[in-house]
């Protein structure tokens, strides 16, 4: 399994990759045939009087991204923490795809693979000629994924695995981009646009 640890307001120590490393490891053990890639953002929250530190972590399973956040004040905990949560969260997912993955309608995608890196010196210069890079506003962060296809149930699901409030899909019978999201007082909704 690939492991790329990255840390904010804190430097990642050797004692912390390697702790870092044994538990994720650990958490995904019985998975290792699934798992490829995992990316850990390990962060301390500026304000000394908030002692928040958090450990999230995004896991590559078969083209599913699988996330787990937890937060404490002990970055050690909150690795033990967001382990533990992975592992419950990869069992789940092995569970679910063990069971339905002879279903109809269901493909597995295969996560990309970093083996196409573009070599600089193939680039004409003259592409880049008077070209300057410009960056996005700071404050805004953008995400691009394949949206492929699904129905209600199996966005829940991805919204189940990805431990956020809400997650955008493209319906499969409408074609439409429609928002699954967790109600405060239990259950789920979902936003559709009207015409």
């Amino acid at each position: 399994m690939k492991l790329l640890i990255h840390g904010r307001n804190l430097e990642v120590t050797s004692a912390l990759r390697d702790y870092t490393e044994s538990k994720l490891e650990r958490a995904v053990q019985h998975y290792n045939d699934m798992v490829m890639e995992a990316d850990v953002h390990l962060s301390v929250a500026r304000n000394p009087r908030v002692p928040q530190q958090t450990a999230e972590v995004t896991v590559f399973a078969n083209g599913t991204v699988i996330r787990a956040q937890e937060r404490s004040e002990n970055l050690y905990a909150s690795i033990d923490l967001v382990a533990n949560k992975l592992s419950r969260q990869l069992r789940r997912y092995k569970e679910r795809h063990s069971d339905h993955h002879h279903s109809h309608g269901h493909r597995a995608s295969t996560t990309p693979t970093t083996e196409a890196v573009i070599d600089e010196s193939s680039v004409d210069g003259s592409l880049l000629d008077g070209k300057e890079a410009h960056l996005p506003d700071p404050g805004v962060r953008r995400k691009y994924f394949p949206m492929p296809l699904m129905r209600v149930e199996e966005a829940r699901h991805q919204l189940d695995l990805i431990d956020h409030d809400f997650y955008l899909f493209r319906d499969a019978e409408t074609k439409e981009l429609q928002v699954i999201y967790r109600r405060n007082h239990g259950g789920y909704g979902v936003i559709q646009a009207r015409d």
